[in-house]
């Protein structure tokens, strides 16, 4: 096991004593290595090489660890259910720790990772997170790579998570009150098959609001910042 995961015999004993790595099954005097060992032996390998401490990885991977009883895959990817609605097309994502680190520049904190699981951004499956979108994943790493906190970066998309569906359970009314009961049947490809033809005018709408919006909010903030600077070159 050592020599697959290109480290000494030491160094494995050493992860063992510090709880970074899970006791093999044994049988007798003899010990037995997995996939799951090695998988875990490779992502402290890269995030040490990526500057993170074995006690900020223990952290992380104890984390990683009570976030395999968070939410599942499925639940993120939405395939727990027999529905399939047409609204949203995001592509999950799947990495594994050290890719993850890589996109967040080193911002991949305890308190950042239970962020993302609380929210429902990411899930654990075997030893890969799953992120529920590829696009909220590269934006939010743009962001980060813009100059904003991860942890800011979080807790503006709970907020937002939290307004967007708001405006989602708005639409959901308009839908059950005005479309779904013409419906003779509740079978559900009928269902998805109704709302796949009303999806792209809500999106649209939803689109156009929060465009108009920005523009709203954006302009404000700018003038405010214009009038606040030439207040203190007047001074």
């Amino acid at each position: 096991m050592a020599e697959a995961a290109g480290i000494t015999t030491r160094t494995l004993r050493f992860y063992r004593e510090r709880k970074l790595l899970p006791p093999p099954r044994r049988e007798g005097r003899i010990a037995w290595y997995d996939e799951h060992h090695l998988a875990r032996l490779r992502s402290i390998t890269a995030l040490l090489a990526r500057g993170h401490t074995l006690g900020g990885i223990a952290d992380l991977l104890d984390a990683f660890e009570k976030g395999r009883d968070a939410r599942s895959a499925a639940e993120v990817m939405g395939l727990d259910t027999t529905l399939i609605t047409p609204f949203s097309q995001e592509t999950p994502v799947r990495l594994t720790p050290e890719e993850l680190a890589d996109y967040f520049q080193g911002e991949v904190t305890v308190d950042n990772l239970a962020a993302s699981l609380d929210i429902g951004y990411v899930a654990i499956d075997g030893d890969e997170f799953v992120h529920t979108s590829r696009r909220l994943l590269e934006g939010s790493a743009e962001l980060v790579a813009k100059g904003i906190p991860l942890a800011a970066v979080l807790e503006a998309g709970r907020e937002l998570r939290e307004r967007t569906d708001e405006i989602a359970a708005l639409f959901a009314r308009l839908f059950r009150t005005h479309l779904l009961p013409s419906q003779e049947a509740t079978d559900p490809a009928a269902l998805n098959e109704l709302l796949a033809r009303v999806a792209p005018v809500a999106k649209q709408v939803v689109e156009a609001e929060l465009g108009l919006a920005l523009d709203r909010r954006v302009r404000a903030e700018l003038e405010a910042l214009m009038e606040e600077s030439e207040s203190n070159s007047g001074e």
